[in-house]
């Protein structure tokens, strides 16, 4: 009976560079249907049509971010459970970057030109809070999504009332959030210290504000 092959370094640099590919210039498929489904698309003018795809636009960077700091955290994961929690985490943020790549592209836009640095950056601090050890890692994963729910209610208020179909994509984005937090919560998460929840506040605020226009 053959025996399984064991991973090198360099198998594991691999997959963490097809990862990023995919993530960044590849069509990653959604394993759950489009929330929008057959809900139909509503006649915006082009102020609402900017708007809607600006926000769009910051939350398809924020699932490229999830992905990186997923990834990242999940590579030097100690235990096989928390590496496990974070990658059915990832494989659902998956499903929410190809729902807002398509409602992008729906709207006539494009994702940001800087997604190869909000996923490089992403990766390395998903990195260095996995090092801090599997409770810090969790704790990190809680205070993401505490501040994406966050975001995302903000968006579900400042869109246009008639974009029914991105209101669709985010209803069930922020439902996946806050379980993905509650989850984490419940497997051993520690709860950041002053500053980083504040630090993390003031990197997303920067990044919303150059995503919603490149």
């Amino acid at each position: 009976m053959p025996t399984a092959r064991i991973q090198t370094p360099l198998d594991h640099l691999l997959t963490e560079a097809q990862r990023a590919l995919d993530t960044v210039f590849g069509s990653p498929m959604a394993v759950r249907p489009n929330p929008a489904g057959d809900t139909p698309e509503a006649a915006l003018d082009p102020d609402q049509v900017r708007h809607a795809a600006g926000l769009m636009r910051i939350n398809h960077v924020g699932e490229v971010c999830a992905q990186g700091l997923y990834f990242g955290q999940a590579a030097v994961a100690r235990d096989p459970a928390t590496r496990g929690h974070l990658l059915a985490a990832a494989q659902e943020e998956t499903d929410h970057l190809s729902w807002c790549a398509d409602r992008l592209h729906e709207l006539g836009s494009r994702p940001s030109l800087f997604n190869p640095l909000w996923y490089a950056g992403s990766y390395t601090i998903g990195t260095l809070a996995g090092l801090r050890g599997d409770g810090w890692n969790l704790g990190f994963v809680v205070e993401t999504e505490r501040q994406v729910e966050a975001h995302l209610d903000e968006h579900l208020q400042t869109l246009p009332p008639a974009d029914q179909r991105s209101r669709a994509i985010l209803q069930v984005m922020k439902l996946d959030e806050a379980r993905h937090a509650e989850h984490a919560e419940h497997a051993g998460a520690r709860k950041l210290p002053f500053p980083i929840p504040s630090a993390m506040a003031l990197a997303s605020k920067a990044m919303k504000a150059v995503a919603y226009r490149l």
